[in-house]
C-alpha cells in the first residue's frame, strides 16, 4: 500500500495508481497529476481512491465499482467519508480489492 507512506506521500487517488502501475502502465508523470485528485477533489466531490479505481477500469466497471462503494461506506461523497469516522485507508484498501479481483478475473 502506498497511501501516506514516505518519502512519497501518495494520496488516496496516487496510491491507486502507484499499486497498479505496472499492471495498467501508468507513468510517473501520471501519478503526480493525480495530486489534484485527493482531498475531497476528484470530480463530484467523490473520494479519490474510488475516482482512481474507476480511471483505471473503465467505463465498462465504473458504474459496478461506485454501487460496490456505496453499499460497503454508505457514500461516494469524500467529505461525507471523512465525517464517518473511517479512516482513509479503510477507502483506499478497498478501492485497491475490488481493482485487484478484476485483474484476477481478466
Amino acid at each position: 500500500m502506498y497511501f501516506h507512506i514516505k518519502p512519497e506521500n501518495l494520496n488516496c487517488a496516487q496510491a491507486i495508481l502507484k499499486a497498479f502501475s505496472t499492471e495498467f502502465n501508468v507513468s510517473d508523470e501520471k501519478i503526480a497529476e493525480y495530486k489534484a485528485h485527493g482531498g475531497g477533489r476528484a470530480p463530484g466531490g467523490i473520494c479519490g481512491a474510488l475516482f482512481a479505481a474507476q480511471q483505471l477500469l473503465g467505463e465498462a466497471e465504473k458504474e459496478k465499482l461506485a454501487a460496490e462503494f456505496h453499499h460497503e461506506f454508505g457514500t461516494l461523497d469524500c467529505l461525507e467519508l471523512k465525517e464517518s469516522g473511517v479512516p482513509c485507508v479503510d477507502f483506499v484498501a478497498f478501492a485497491d480489492k475490488q481493482v485487484e479481483e478484476r485483474l484476477k478475473k481478466k
